[in-house]
């Protein structure tokens, strides 16, 4: 075995793997800490250390990686996540511009390449993306047509309508929830979120529109009951094929290194 086949197996031991999730957790402590003022003013330069510590363990990961793999390094997305990241940290105005030094945060994102449960998490989520972007298109569509809809029916407010119970307050309402295709779009999103959508929305409609119920309940059942827990559907299925492939992935390489094995094995006896 060559010196980078032993030191690509010794970064993949356990003991080193969770070293670096150690540091990347302790990391995103010190980085929250350099948010407090009080605790800057009296332990400044103490953190700003240990922050290049932590920063300087991330390079020599990167570093021997790129000895243990090569160019290989790069085939791997996770590795280029984690190049990037990293680089971020060392761009010589980070230290300088308060946008760049707000992205050192991003280092914390490290914690998903360096555990394989949350990389099966992101992993699922990429994979559902072509599946979910046809299910936002026809959220889209459901969301313009709704808008459309409202903006036809609340939009125009109610003094005009000479219903009785319209008031001033009343009338600024629905022209600033529903005004225009863009206000009742952000308002049926609100809705869909049920957030505040009875009491803060619905309810102020009805008391001018008494069977306004009768458009916003059928679109929270689409939207929020179908449309979103289709979604949810999407993204477990993807989770689980992603946990399939990596079962099959792993039980292909126990079964190379076990016909490996038995290939040796064969071939010391036909020697003797």
């Amino acid at each position: 075995m060559t010196l980078r086949e032993k030191l690509a197996v010794w970064l993949e031991k356990p003991i080193v793997r969770n070293t670096v999730i150690g540091v990347i957790l302790f990391n995103a402590v010190i980085l929250g800490m350099e948010t407090s003022k009080p605790i800057m003013d009296r332990f400044g330069t103490l953190i700003l250390t240990l922050d290049r510590i932590c920063l300087a363990v991330f390079v020599v990961e990167i570093a021997l990686k790129l000895v243990a793999h090569s160019w290989r390094f790069f085939k791997s997305g996770w590795n280029l996540f984690d190049f990037v990241i990293v680089g971020i940290a060392l761009v010589p105005g980070a230290q300088t511009f308060s946008v760049l030094r707000a992205l050192r945060i991003l280092r914390v994102l490290r914690v998903i390449s360096a555990t394989p449960r949350l990389r099966r998490v992101v992993e699922g989520f990429i994979s559902a993306l072509p599946g979910m972007g046809s299910v936002f298109l026809l959220m889209g569509i459901i969301f313009y047509i709704g808008a459309v809809m409202a903006t036809k029916l609340f939009g125009n407010g109610c003094l005009d309508l000479g219903i009785a119970t319209c008031t001033p307050q009343h009338h600024a309402q629905l022209l600033e929830w529903f005004g225009s295709l863009g206000k009742s779009a952000y308002s049926l999103f609100q809705i869909m979120t049920l957030e505040s959508w009875s009491m803060g929305i619905v309810r102020p409609v009805m008391e001018v529109f008494p069977y306004a119920w009768a458009f916003f309940v059928p679109f929270i059942m689409v939207t929020t009951f179908a449309v979103v827990n289709l979604l949810v559907g999407l993204i477990v299925n993807s989770m689980q094929d992603a946990h399939s492939q990596e079962e099959n992935e792993r039980t292909d390489a126990y079964r190379d290194q076990v016909l490996a094995r038995l290939d040796a094995i064969e071939k010391r006896l036909s020697d003797k």
